[in-house]
This record gives C-alpha cells, sequence and structure tokens, in this order.
C-alpha cells in the first residue's frame, strides 16, 4: 500500500491516473496534510481500525501542507520503532538545499523534486514506480 500525502487535489488525481496508466497494483491511500498522515500511521482520528489503514509499504509525501508540514511528519515517523523502517520519498515543488538537507538528516530514503508540466510529472511518477515499486525490496509492512 502507498500512503500519499499531498494536498493538491490535481497533483494527486495526475500520480493516480499515472500509476494506473502503469498498472500499478498497489492500493493507494491519500492523506491531505500532516496531522492526516500521522493520524493513519498512528491509527487516531477516524484511522481507529486496522483494516481500514493497514501499514503502508512506502510513504509519498509532500513537504508543504497546512497544519503539521512534511518536515515535521518525517521526524515524528523516523524517531518512532515502529514507524521508522517505512521507506519516505519526498515528492516536492522545494529544490531548496535546506529542505534536502533537512529532510535527509531527519532520515527520508528519496527527495524527488516535483516537476513542472505533465510529461516531466509523468517521467517522475514512472521513475518513483519502477525503483521504488518494481526493483527495490520493501520492508514487510503488518496487515494489522
Amino acid at each position: 500500500m502507498i500512503l500519499v500525502a499531498e494536498d493538491s487535489d490535481e497533483d494527486f488525481a495526475a500520480f493516480t491516473r499515472i500509476m494506473q496508466n502503469l498498472g500499478c497494483v498497489y492500493p493507494i491511500h491519500r492523506v491531505c496534510d500532516g496531522d492526516e498522515a500521522l493520524d493513519y500511521l498512528y491509527r487516531t482520528g477516524i484511522y481507529t481500525d486496522p483494516s481500514a489503514s493497514p501499514r503502508p509499504s512506502v510513504i509519498l509525501l509532500d513537504l508543504n501542507m497546512p497544519g503539521t508540514d512534511g518536515r515535521d511528519v518525517i521526524q515524528q515517523v523516523k524517531q518512532d520503532e515502529d514507524l521508522k523502517s517505512i521507506p519516505i520519498v519526498v515528492l516536492t515543488t522545494s529544490s531548496n538545499s535546506r529542505d534536502v538537507n533537512i529532510c535527509y538528516r531527519y532520515g527520508i530514503n528519496s527527495y524527488l523534486i516535483k516537476p513542472i508540466g505533465l510529461q516531466a510529472l509523468k517521467q517522475t511518477i514512472q521513475d518513483f514506480f519502477r525503483y521504488w515499486l518494481e526493483l527495490n525490496i520493501l520492508p514487510h509492512t503488518e496487515t494489522t
């Protein structure tokens, strides 16, 4: 399962279309901000049922979201013994070297720049899909 933390409806719609066209068989669950991402991961708020909130195989995370931002999500998840093995891939418009350095210091697994233009976005998502979901061996995640 892929957990996508993305506040842009347009970006999420493009992501899901591209993933469907690639034949992605992984379920995709979207959260719209960092607070909802943490609720999902910690099974709080509306996500208290473990069968409705399975552990993700990978988290695709935008940095600049309302409320708790992506940097705070990374820091909290990577300090948690039960969650820190879940790979986090940042997909953001920020190319700021400070953001890149902070994210890696907090323990992310990859940092991707969200390109401008549909064709460039399609290529970035194809590369994400190919590496993270076809070539890479992901850690085993619990199902309940």
